[in-house]
């Protein structure tokens, strides 16, 4: 979100299959807890997010939500953010293989074939990467990388 000053966050972490993914798994009586939210809270923009995404994706997990929390770190501490997008101060305009070519030269093990490059409107949206189901390490997940943006040229905004 313009204006936000937070640079990359956590949209998400949900279980992908070769066509698709589960979504809204079902109530299972085991909300988040205040702590489990709080957990997150420097990963999510917004714990309303946090808890959406619990509800959507993390109760297809079969996970408690302190469970699926622990993976949705892991999952961020291990994905190296390359330093030209972590707090950019001007706008950028770049190719979107570019921007991916950029996160593979910074997270050994990673490949084009295991993530997405996502844009909207002309602009970055999110960089999706996929990992292996034990979240040890990268994933190939074509249907995901099928996703990537075609333009020839995406805007990255600042972070302010």
């Amino acid at each position: 979100r313009s204006g936000a000053g937070l640079g990359f966050v956590v949209h998400g972490l949900w279980p992908q299959y070769p066509p698709g993914f589960p979504q809204n798994c079902g109530p299972d009586g085991r909300s988040p807890s205040r702590a489990a939210l709080e957990s997150v809270a420097d990963l999510y923009p917004d714990v309303g997010l946090a808890r959406y995404e619990w509800r959507k994706h993390g109760t297809c997990s079969g996970k408690s939500p302190e469970g699926y929390f622990a993976d949705v770190r892991r999952a961020a501490q291990s994905l190296s953010i390359p330093d030209n997008f972590k707090h950019p101060t001007e706008a950028q305009q770049l190719d979107p293989r570019d921007i991916a070519r950029a996160f593979i030269a910074q997270n050994r093990g990673l490949r084009a074939d295991m993530m997405a490059v996502g844009c909207q409107r002309g602009a970055l949206q999110e960089v999706r990467v996929c990992y292996s189901k034990d979240m040890r390490g990268f994933t190939s997940c074509p249907d995901v990388a099928r996703g990537s943006c075609r333009t020839q040229s995406i805007s990255v905004a600042p972070v302010r």
